[in-house]
């Protein structure tokens, strides 16, 4: 199925990103919004406020709504979306538990679909890091992710999704340690968390395993944004057909 989508945060970096890769796969896009929208086209679609997108989303009936915008914003877009029974996939990362809260709530009465990366080569990265830490549990853990210099969370959500995986692929508990100063001296059980930003760097990965006078070296380089977009569209796809609940990438990037 190629689905009609609608677009928010039309002028962001990602936005711009998804409705570059819908025009070059033929997808139609309903309509696109952005919070200070000022008659500004992008690919070729007028971007309206995003103040009109309930009222846009009963007019068009897009299939699914594709938004990667900021934690508030798209807990304001899934109760619109709740509202109308439309489909939503977002990329947003940042949520507080009230946040993901209110978007299960909406997930009552429209499909939602969280994904902090929707890489292929990260879903991959993913099953090959629990893989190792179950095979080595005895080795010291360090978690590195690097992002452009405009990126508001740290860690990222894609870091937090590795540590969950490590943490449930472990017998004892974890302690995130983020980054260190002075006389920091490594606990057996601490996992090692360092956020760096710098430049236009899209997204890179690293998990480090090091025990019994070895190290192994777990990495993803994102190469363009394109990626991300690429499975955001993909899900798009998916989540029109289903029905309301509250879906999350990962636990359906097989299914595309």
């Amino acid at each position: 199925m190629t689905p009609r989508v609608a677009v928010t945060g039309a002028t962001g970096r990602m936005g711009r990103t998804v409705l570059s890769v819908a025009r070059d796969r033929g997808i139609d896009v309903a309509f696109a919004v952005n919070r200070d929208a000022s008659g500004e086209h992008v690919e070729g679609v007028p971007v309206r406020p995003s103040a009109e997108f309930e009222a846009l989303l009963d007019e068009e009936r897009p299939d699914a709504v594709v938004d990667f915008t900021g934690p508030d914003a798209t807990v304001a877009f899934a109760g619109a979306c709740a509202t109308s029974g439309v489909p939503l996939v977002t990329g947003t990362t940042g949520f507080s538990e009230a946040d993901v809260a209110a978007l299960e709530e909406a997930s009552i009465d429209a499909p939602i679909l969280v994904g902090a990366n929707f890489s292929r080569g990260v879903q991959a990265l993913l099953d090959a890091v629990e893989s190792a830490v179950t095979d080595l549990p005895e080795y010291d853990v360090e978690l590195t992710e690097t992002h452009h210099d405009g990126k508001r969370d740290a860690p990222s959500g894609t870091a937090k999704v590795i540590l969950d995986r490590i943490e449930g692929a472990r017998d004892a508990a974890s302690e995130r340690v983020h980054g260190r100063e002075g006389e920091a001296p490594r606990d057996d059980d601490e996992i090692g968390v360092h956020a760096r930003r710098a430049g236009d760097i899209t997204g890179e990965h690293e998990v480090l395993l090091a025990g019994n006078h070895e190290a192994l070296e777990l990495t993803h380089r994102a190469g363009s944004r394109d990626v991300f977009a690429e499975g955001a569209l993909d899900a798009a796809a998916w989540i029109a057909t289903q029905p309301a609940d509250y879906y999350r990438f990962e636990t359906i990037a097989s299914q595309l």
